[in-house]
C-alpha cells in the first residue's frame, strides 16, 4: 500500500480500520483525495491525515465528519426509479444515472431544509462539501427520475414512463406536502408571466425563492435592496440567476425613477401627515414603501414582503398605497395548514385583532372565495366555545350573527356554526349534537371569533398535524400584495410567489 501512494491522486478504501499511515501521506500527489470509508473507525481519522497534509479532500462513512460518502445516498433512490418503471435489472446506465445525479446535486446550493437540518452550515461546493447530504429533500427528487430514463433508454423498463414531468412531480408532491394542494395555482402561474417585487430582496430566502421562481417559470421577480449586496449574496449562496437577464433589480440608493416614486408616495400621504422630505425618506429607506409604490404605480403586478419587521408596519404602508378592493371594508389574513390528512384554513390569523359580527362575515366570504382559487370547495364553521345558541355571552352571539349575514351574502357557501372545534372537525360528533346541521363532512374552513383564537390554533394544528403552513394571505386589498414572516421558509415564500402571480392575474381580467 506504501507503494501504491507514490504520486497517487486518489486513496479508496473500504477495508478495516488505521490500516492507511500518516507517514505514507506526503507522497501522494498534490490536493488528494482521501475517501476513508471503513466503518465505524476509517483507514485513517481527517483529523490526523490533514496535520501531515492539509491540502487533503476528506471523506468518510461517518455522519460527524465532513463528506458522509453512505450508501443511503443511492440506494433508496436507486430502487424507487427502476420499480417505477418496472426495471427488469439495475445495469451500468441506472449506476451512472445515479451518480452523475449525485455529482450535479453537489454543485448545486442546498435548500434551507437542508441547512436547518446540519446546524445551518454554510453548505457550498468545496472540500468539506463534495456529495449532498443524506437528509437532502432533493434525492428522492432528482435520483429516481434520472434512474428510470437511463433504464428506459437502455431498454430494460417493462413499464416505461410516458410522462417523466409528471412523474418528477410525483416525486416532488411526495417530498413537499403543499405539493398537491399547490399544484392547480402553479400550473396557473406558469400561463401568464407577473412581475412580482420582493420588498427584501438582499435576504437569502428572497433570492432563493426568486432563484426558484425563475426555474419554475411561475413569476418574473424584482428585487429591492444594495445592489453590491444582491451581488454578493448570489455568488456567496451559488445561485445562477442574473440581474437584467432573470430579474430586475432597483437599488433605492441609485434608482433613476427615484423622482416620480416619491411624487407618487407623497400624493397619497400628503394628507395623513407626511411631508415632501418624508415621503422622500420612505421611498428611499423603507422598501415596503418603494414595493407599494411600484404596485400602485402599475410597474409591478404583486408585491411580498414581510421577511423584515412587523406585520402591521407593512400592512400599514399596503393600505395607504394601495387600498381595499371594491366592496371591501377591511383587510384579513389567512393561513392554510396541509398535512397528511388534508388541508384546513384558519382566518383571521393576523389582521383584526377582535372582529365584530359584520367582520367575522366579510372575513368568512373572502376567505370562501381565496380557498376556491386553490381548487377547493370550502366548507366554513364558525367557531366559538358554544354550541348552536348553547350559550348568549357576546363571543358567541357575534359569531351566531355573523353567520346570519354569511347565509344572505354568500347563499351558496356550504357554512355552519357557531359550534366548538371538535364539531366542526367530526361529522360524527356534530350529527350526535346536532342532526339537523347544514355542514356535510369535515370543515376546511374555521372562523375564529378573533385573532389569538386563529393565530394559536393554526399553530397547533401545524405542530400537532406536522404541516406546512402556506400564507397568511392577505385578503381584501386592491391589487396582489402579501406580507410574509420573518419565520416563512423558502418554500412558503415560493408558493406565496404563485398565489400572488395568481391573483395578480385575475385583477388584470376584472379590469
Amino acid at each position: 500500500l506504501e507503494q501504491a501512494l507514490e504520486g497517487a491522486d486518489v486513496f479508496l478504501g473500504l477495508s478495516a480500520a488505521g490500516v492507511l499511515k500518516p507517514e505514507w501521506l506526503p507522497q501522494m500527489a498534490e490536493d488528494p483525495l482521501i475517501f476513508a470509508l471503513a466503518n465505524p473507525t476509517p483507514e485513517i481519522l481527517p483529523e490526523t491525515a490533514t496535520e501531515v497534509r492539509p491540502d487533503a479532500i476528506f471523506a468518510t462513512g461517518r455522519s460527524d465528519y465532513p463528506n458522509q460518502i453512505n450508501n443511503v445516498l443511492c440506494f433508496p433512490f436507486l430502487f424507487r426509479g427502476a420499480l417505477d418503471c418496472g426495471a427488469t435489472e439495475i445495469n451500468g446506465a441506472m449506476k451512472r444515472a445515479c451518480v452523475e445525479a449525485i455529482a450535479e446535486m453537489a454543485r448545486a446550493r442546498p435548500s434551507e431544509i437542508v441547512r436547518r437540518a446540519y446546524g445551518g452550515l454554510d453548505l457550498k461546493f468545496g472540500r468539506d462539501y463534495l456529495i449532498p447530504k443524506p437528509f437532502d429533500p432533493r434525492l428522492m427528487e432528482h435520483i429516481p427520475s434520472a434512474v428510470a430514463q437511463a433504464a428506459m433508454d437502455s431498454g430494460v423498463a417493462s413499464r416505461p414512463i410516458e410522462d417523466m414531468e409528471a412523474y418528477r412531480q410525483s416525486l416532488h408532491n411526495r417530498i413537499y406536502q403543499t405539493g398537491m394542494t399547490m399544484k392547480p395555482v402553479f400550473h396557473q402561474a406558469r400561463c401568464e408571466l407577473q412581475r412580482v417585487v420582493f420588498a427584501e430582496g438582499d435576504q437569502e430566502r428572497v433570492l432563493q425563492t426568486a432563484q426558484q421562481a425563475v426555474e419554475q417559470g411561475i413569476a418574473y421577480p424584482i428585487l429591492i435592496g444594495r445592489k453590491h449586496v444582491i451581488e454578493a449574496k448570489l455568488q456567496e449562496l451559488g445561485l445562477s440567476i442574473q440581474a437584467g437577464k432573470d430579474f430586475t433589480l432597483l437599488d433605492p440608493h441609485d434608482n433613476p425613477d427615484q423622482e416620480g416614486h416619491v411624487d407618487s408616495y407623497y400624493r397619497h400621504t400628503k394628507r395623513l401627515g407626511y411631508s415632501l422630505a418624508e415621503a422622500q425618506e420612505e421611498v428611499r429607506n423603507n422598501p415596503t414603501a418603494t414595493a407599494a409604490t411600484l404596485l400602485y404605480r402599475g410597474e409591478v403586478d404583486a408585491m411580498i414582503c414581510g421577511t423584515v419587521g412587523r406585520y402591521m408596519r407593512h400592512l400599514e404602508q399596503i393600505e395607504m398605497l394601495i387600498g381595499h378592493a371594491k366592496g371591501v371594508k377591511r383587510c384579513s389574513a389567512m393561513e392554510a395548514v396541509v398535512m397528511q390528512s388534508g388541508t384546513i384554513f384558519f382566518s383571521d390569523t393576523s389582521v383584526q385583532v377582535d372582529p365584530d359580527a359584520e367582520a367575522l362575515a366579510e372575513i368568512t366570504a373572502l376567505s370562501a372565495q381565496e380557498i376556491r382559487h386553490f381548487g377547493i370547495e370550502p366548507k366554513a364553521a364558525l367557531l366559538s366555545h358554544s354550541n348552536f345558541g348553547s350559550h348568549d355571552d357576546p363571543a358567541a352571539t357575534k359569531m351566531h350573527q355573523a353567520l346570519r349575514m354569511v347565509r344572505r351574502q354568500c347563499p351558496d357557501l356550504e357554512i355552519e356554526g357557531e359550534m366548538r372545534g371538535d364539531l366542526a372537525l367530526s361529522e360524527s360528533i356534530r350529527h350526535n349534537r346536532f342532526p339537523d346541521s347544514l355542514l356535510e363532512g369535515q370543515a376546511n374552513l374555521l372562523i375564529m371569533p378573533n385573532q389569538g383564537a386563529a393565530n394559536i390554533a393554526c399553530n397547533l394544528v401545524k405542530v400537532v398535524g406536522e404541516g406546512i403552513i402556506v400564507g397568511p394571505l392577505l385578503l381584501g386589498v386592491a391589487k396582489s400584495a402579501h406580507i410574509a414572516t420573518p419565520n416563512t421558509t423558502v418554500r412558503g415564500l415560493l408558493n406565496m410567489t404563485a398565489l400572488a402571480a395568481v391573483q395578480a392575474q385575475r385583477c388584470v381580467q376584472s379590469r
